[in-house]
């Protein structure tokens, strides 16, 4: 297991500047997951981290050690990439042991390797196949084989689920958490699906055009967001956010029709009011279930869309404003499009951010 740190890193190509001076230090044994939308540049900080890239500007250290100017060979850190790249003329076993081959290492070494690693990722039975024989969750699990015979100070993904269906990417998430608690090794995970940072990671760190935005685990990124970047990045639907003023001190929905909320601005500065789904009530207008959200801040909207999806339901309401206002509804509960509703906010469950977009 390594510490990592990166300190100060910048990178520009010719005249654009990707990474804009990152400073970020890594627990041994950490599971941390870089996430962000595409060109926010995290897979060039993974491989600058891998010494695939030149940093312009800072410094890598590993264990308190700078190699910023050393081969990846000399960093002791072994990286997962998104294409598995696996011989497809060599068996998985060949292709799991290759590196400690090159490496002049002897016959029953590697083969005792390999198969301890193969019982690791459960590929047994896999070892005299070929890469075309196999579906795309085994050749992923082959690549990290390949990964971890070498023994590495720390794990380097690039996006390693992209290739798969939806099912494959739920099954690796759970063979990658239960890797990671086995092994505990030091872990960077690059990813653009906000489920895999938010299941994964003991901390996150999301980047939006080259900066960091904020780091922290997943409850604190959900719960917390220090900025509307976050806010709307992390969680599934997004947090609703609704552009507001101030009117003598309570907040004002700047809608079609503006309208004020019992709801004390907490600073005259407020611009969003942010709100999850799930931190809303709703109640049919002129029904008894409006009772739901009475002691709340209210407004009414017209139902246009209700998604069943199962296990829960989410109502999609239009109140005027920007964007319809989500809200996640009891999956037993019933609503008819074109019914107008009430929607309730509770101060508790209330995010309020700036005209800088950071949390007031």
């Amino acid at each position: 297991m390594a510490s990592i740190e990166l300190r100060a890193i910048e990178k520009w190509f010719d005249d654009l500047q990707v990474i804009k001076s990152v400073d970020f230090a890594i627990k041994e044994g950490e599971f941390i997951v870089l996430v962000g939308p595409s060109g926010c540049g995290k897979s060039t900080l993974l491989r600058i981290l891998a010494g695939l890239e030149d940093a312009s500007v800072g410094s890598v250290l590993i264990d308190g050690d700078d190699v910023t100017d050393r081969l990846p060979s000399e960093r002791g850190l072994s990286m997962v990439f998104q294409s598995y790249a696996l011989y497809p003329h060599m068996d998985v076993a060949a292709n799991i042991g290759f590196a400690l081959k090159t490496a002049g290492v002897g016959k029953t070494e590697i083969d005792e390797r390999v198969r301890v690693v193969a019982k690791i990722l459960r590929l047994e039975p896999l070892l005299d196949r070929l890469p075309k024989q196999l579906s795309g969750g085994q050749r992923q699990r082959v690549a990290i084989g390949r990964a971890i015979i070498r023994e590495p100070k720390g794990f380097l993904f690039d996006e390693p689920l992209s290739n798969l269906d939806a099912a494959l990417r739920v099954n690796m998430r759970l063979e990658i958490s239960r890797l990671h608690e086995q092994l505990g090794i030091t872990t960077v995970y690059v990813t653009h699906d906000q489920i895999e940072a938010m299941t994964l990671a003991d901390r996150i760190v999301v980047l939006n055009e080259g900066e960091i935005m904020q780091a922290g685990s997943p409850r604190d990124l959900y719960n917390k967001p220090q900025n509307k970047f976050v806010a709307e990045f992390i969680g599934s639907p997004k947090m609703n956010l609704i552009p507001t003023g101030v009117t003598q001190g309570k907040i004002k929905l700047l809608a079609d029709t503006p309208r004020t909320l019992e709801l004390d601005a907490p600073v005259s500065d407020v611009a969003w009011l942010g709100v999850r789904p799930e931190n809303i009530k709703i109640g049919v207008t002129g029904d008894h279930s409006r009772d739901d959200i009475e002691g709340t801040a209210t407004i009414t909207g017209t139902l246009s869309v209700c998604e069943y999806l199962g296990s829960e339901q989410f109502a999609y309401v239009d109140c005027g404003l920007e964007e319809m206002i989500t809200v996640r509804v009891d999956p037993a509960c019933e609503l008819e499009n074109g019914t107008t509703v009430g929607l309730g906010f509770d101060i508790d469950d209330v995010h309020f951010f700036n005209s800088d977009n950071q949390r007031v």
